[in-house]
């Protein structure tokens, strides 16, 4: 029998939602290991001025296995 935990991490990129969630993962698994799956559940972006998107947003529910 395995145990699940589940973190909620915020990243953020400049270049689109994927970049995002694929830099928290990234930097997530620097400490967390056994990352098993993502569950993106709000998406945000800063604009400029002109309505223009400068930044995507992400907030995100990591699971992984407690060993």
């Amino acid at each position: 029998m395995s145990v699940a935990k589940v973190i909620e991490i915020n990243a953020s990129s400049k270049k689109g939602i994927q970049d995002a969630v694929q830099h928290g993962l990234h930097k997530a698994a620097e400490s967390v290991k056994k990352i098993k799956g993502a569950w993106v559940n709000e998406i945000k972006v800063v604009t400029a001025d002109d309505g223009s998107v400068t930044e995507w947003r992400v907030n995100m529910k990591v699971n992984f296995v407690v060993e």
